[in-house]
């Protein structure tokens, strides 16, 4: 099974390594308290500014693991300079458009004493991406399409991202999806995200988020009724490492190993990363799920969302 598994991606890649990855990119202000909230009073906090967006860190780690890959999204007009450059110090090509009439997005992602995140979301920009911003051209060369799972979530980048995932599919492109959030899911209909993400080979959701999709608690319900929409599916357990899962059946479990967290913020980033970085080398599945489990490892013992810039 996963030598299947393998030669019907591989199918897809046709020795093109270039990922075509689209998304947000956000500011990211990271407050880790040294202890619970006061409400109503103070409380010392360790707070951090950086470039981030799960989609744009995706793109950073890609990169830095030595992939090929363009980034998509919208930013602010006076930011677009200043983000083509942190991307490009990253090694990622980067494909901004510039909105005149918002700003880039914003995230708060509040840290608790045990690693864990908390996030306030503005997505601003984002949120405006169109048509227009995605031409063809940028899918010559393109092995895999990834869309971020926030893409979907307002009408008019939706309408831009499904138009994109159209022409991917008519050039026979793989198409990958990051779900995103566990939140933003419970707010939608689940079933609506499935029909939006329906050309999607490889869906990668987290243990919130498959709960989420399937309604359900029971991990052997996650996996078929996640599988009834993607043929592949890999799930990220967080301590329990992750599976590879086809026709509601883990195919492969790989295991995390013990680290010392400090952070688990873009954790999940360097995963996806990892293994999609790997798919474009046309590793094996295995290859592919080992890589990811290092890497999403890796990123939670050290502060941020990416890697360190070149």
């Amino acid at each position: 099974m996963n030598d299947i598994v393998d030669a019907a991606v591989w199918a897809k890649i046709n020795g093109q390594p270039r990922i075509l990855m689209i998304g947000d990119v956000m500011l990211d202000v990271i407050v880790k308290p040294t202890g619970p909230i006061v409400l109503g009073s103070d409380r010392q906090a360790r707070i951090e500014t950086h470039a981030g967006g799960s989609a744009a860190n995706q793109a950073a780690w890609v990169a830095h693991f030595g992939g090929e890959v363009t980034f998509v999204a919208k930013v602010g007009l006076n930011d677009v300079t200043s983000h083509q450059a942190t991307f490009v110090s990253y090694g990622v090509t980067p494909f901004l458009a510039a909105d005149e009439t918002a700003d880039t997005g914003v995230l708060v992602t509040l840290v608790d004493p045990d690693g864990q995140r908390s996030f306030l979301t503005d997505r601003a920009a984002n949120q405006n991406l169109d048509v227009g911003d995605l031409p063809d051209s940028l899918l010559e060369g393109v092995a895999i399409l990834h869309l971020s799972g926030y893409s979907f979530f307002s009408t008019r980048t939706r309408a831009a991202v499904s138009d994109i995932i159209a022409r991917a599919k008519e050039r026979g492109i793989l198409i990958t999806v990051d779900p995103g959030s566990a939140g933003f899911l419970a707010e939608d209909n689940c079933a609506e995200f499935f029909e939006w993400t329906k050309d999607a080979s490889i869906c990668f959701p987290n243990n919130d988020e498959a709960r989420v999709l399937a309604g359900s608690e029971q991990p052997d319900v996650q996996r078929r009724i996640l599988n009834c929409h993607y043929p592949l599916v890999v799930i990220k357990r967080g301590e329990l490492g992750a599976e590879a899962c086809v026709d509601g059946e883990v195919l492969l479990h790989v295991a995390a190993p013990k680290v010392e967290v400090v952070d688990t913020t873009g954790a999940g980033d360097a995963f996806l990363a990892g293994f999609l970085t790997a798919l474009s080398e046309m590793q094996t599945l295995e290859a592919a799920l080992g890589a990811a489990i290092q890497a999403g490892s890796s990123a939670t013992t050290s502060f941020g969302g990416r890697p360190p810039s070149n």
